[in-house]
């Protein structure tokens, strides 16, 4: 078997290598059952009690309160883009509000104007400070992307905003520090970068917003997808079987304070190699409150240093580390999967690289 490599791309994200080997072992006789988890029934009573498990597990992960539910859906972080205005908004309440501060802000935005009005609360290229964000009194939510992968920022806290209905997309740093959930109305994730593979998307949102509404495609209604119990249609079992799988891992490792303290570790291990570089790596988050813990970007000092870096660091083991075809550069990802052990070797070979080719 081939050695595996060190996977530092911003998703699909690595996973634990015991989270793969016990999905692996569901793929052809899965707890007996004599059928593999992509086979079985997504409404028969074994396949029900891993929805109701992984519920029951991400509440213990972020003391989700009795007054949330926890739904399993389709379509990606792309698909939240739609179904956050279609379900939050009304006549009385007919915009949303949204903080832009990189790529899928920007598009979970122009989505919403699509579909009706939505208004700018503030856009930059940095992480707002509460004053500085400006919304409408009569506004449905205000919306965020609490992890902008591309740009590399990350909201270091929950904005505060009072009188505002908080929606968080948290596709990106989702279980990866805690935080209280109470403060939201909605928050989403995609499962593939912090808890799971492509395919599912988790959604908590708080029980009276889930309100009876015509207009929406069914598919896209939160409250139907909730009442069905995630089971509206086919669900993408083994997505949720993974993910199911994460939540336990994440769990046995200490919960989510121990997934914040990893990271953070992380992250500050891969910084303190760009702050120290006189320049060599330089960072593209010029606001040092607004860098992310979850996607580090840096560029080198010309094109071709760096494919020569990228292309090192492959043979060395480690991928995913050039950066978003719009932005260039280079980019690390410091997802839960990824141990700090495997950052100490990135950070050692970056020194490495930069003592060989300086200018």
């Amino acid at each position: 078997m081939a050695t595996r490599v060190i996977n530092f791309g911003a998703g699909p994200a690595q996973l634990p290598l015991e989270v793969l080997e016990e999905a692996q072992k569901s793929l052809s006789n899965w707890k007996g059952t004599g059928t593999s988890i992509v086979e079985i029934s997504h409404r028969s009573k074994e396949f029900l009690a891993v929805i109701e498990e992984a519920k029951k597990d991400l509440s213990t992960l972020l003391n989700i309160p009795d007054n949330y539910s926890i739904a399993f859906l389709q379509g990606g972080g792309t698909g939240q883009f739609a179904s956050v205005p279609l379900n939050l908004t009304d006549k009385e309440k007919a915009s949303g509000e949204y903080l832009v501060t990189g790529t899928w802000s920007e598009k979970a935005f122009k989505e919403a104007q699509e579909l009706g009005e939505a208004g700018v609360a503030f856009k930059g290229d940095k992480i707002p400070s509460d004053d500085e964000i400006s919304t409408k009194p009569n506004a449905a939510y205000l919306y965020y992307c609490d992890n902008e992968t591309i740009h590399g920022v990350e909201f270091p806290s929950v904005p505060s905003v009072p009188g505002t209905t908080l929606v968080a997309d948290m596709s990106s740093n989702f279980l990866s520090r805690a935080f209280d959930i109470q403060k939201f109305g909605v928050v989403f994730a995609g499962a593939q970068k912090n808890c799971g593979m492509a395919g599912v998307t988790i959604l908590i949102i708080r029980n009276d917003l889930l309100v009876a509404k015509k207009g929406i495609p069914t598919v896209l209604n939160y409250k139907k997808n909730v009442d069905a119990d995630s089971t509206l249609n086919t669900p993408p079992v083994f997505a949720i079987y993974v993910a199911a799988l994460m939540f336990k891992w994440i769990l046995a490792s200490g919960g989510v304070a121990e997934m914040e303290k990893r990271n953070l570790v992380k992250s500050e291990a891969v910084y303190k190699v760009l702050d120290e570089s006189n320049g060599f790596y330089q960072g593209l988050v010029a606001d040092v409150r607004s860098r992310s813990r979850m996607n580090v970007v840096f560029k080198l000092p010309n094109d071709a240093l760096e494919k020569k870096f990228v292309a090192e660091a492959k043979e060395k083991g480690m991928i995913g580390i050039q950066g978003h075809r719009s932005v260039g550069g280079c980019r690390v990802s410091l997802y839960n999967s990824v141990t700090v052990e495997e950052v100490t070797t990135l950070v050692e070979f970056m020194k490495q690289f930069q003592q060989q080719n300086a200018l």
